[in-house]
């Protein structure tokens, strides 16, 4: 059974001209202090009433139940656009599976520094040409930025999809979410 807040702010967001993008826009003007996209409960709610979804209290600490993961007060950005969202579709996902094998060199269901070796080029890095950084450091880097959530320098096959699922979740338009994937990774 679905939240009823959350359906809410779907029923909104379907219901109208504006998108997903429309939303994120709209909360990124509420996160102008310090961009952090992550959201407070108050800038969360105050985002969504002039979005035209006004939600009563019990729904408001049913959203957040769903959405603030550690606790802490503070909706992350790209998880709530995600749980608006959903997961991406088969055709996004299939495009999600591929990137991952090309990295997963040995069919681990990880991807860790070395499977990276070959396939993303650090030469060019300007840390690697400036002498500041190994090959290896850069590519730890890397791994973290594609969502290495408790940086052990691995990346599991739940990791990619979370982190590919709130890529997807900020793009409206299938066929452009294929082409990012097909032109970043050279599938």
């Amino acid at each position: 059974m679905e939240v009823s807040g959350l359906k809410k702010i779907k029923d909104r967001i379907c219901s109208s001209y504006n998108t997903v993008r429309s939303l994120a826009i709209c909360f990124k003007h509420f996160d102008y202090v310090d961009g952090n996209r992550k959201l407070s409960k108050a800038e969360l709610f105050e985002g969504l009433k002039s979005f035209g979804v006004a939600l009563t209290k019990e729904e408001q600490d049913a959203v957040v139940k769903v959405f603030d993961k550690n606790g802490d007060g503070i909706i992350d950005f790209d998880e709530f656009l995600l749980g608006i969202r959903g997961k991406p579709n088969e055709k996004r996902q299939t495009m999600i599976n591929l990137a991952f094998n090309k990295f997963d060199k040995d069919g681990s269901k990880h991807i860790c520094v070395k499977d990276l070796l070959g396939v993303y080029n650090c030469k060019f890095h300007p840390d690697f040409i400036a002498k500041k950084k190994t090959e290896d450091q850069i590519l730890k880097e890397f791994l973290g930025g594609l969502g290495d959530k408790n940086n052990d320098g691995t990346i599991t096959l739940e990791e990619w999809n979370d982190y590919y699922a709130s890529v997807s979740a900020n793009i409206d338009n299938d066929d452009f979410f294929v082409d990012l994937m097909k032109n970043a990774w050279k599938l």
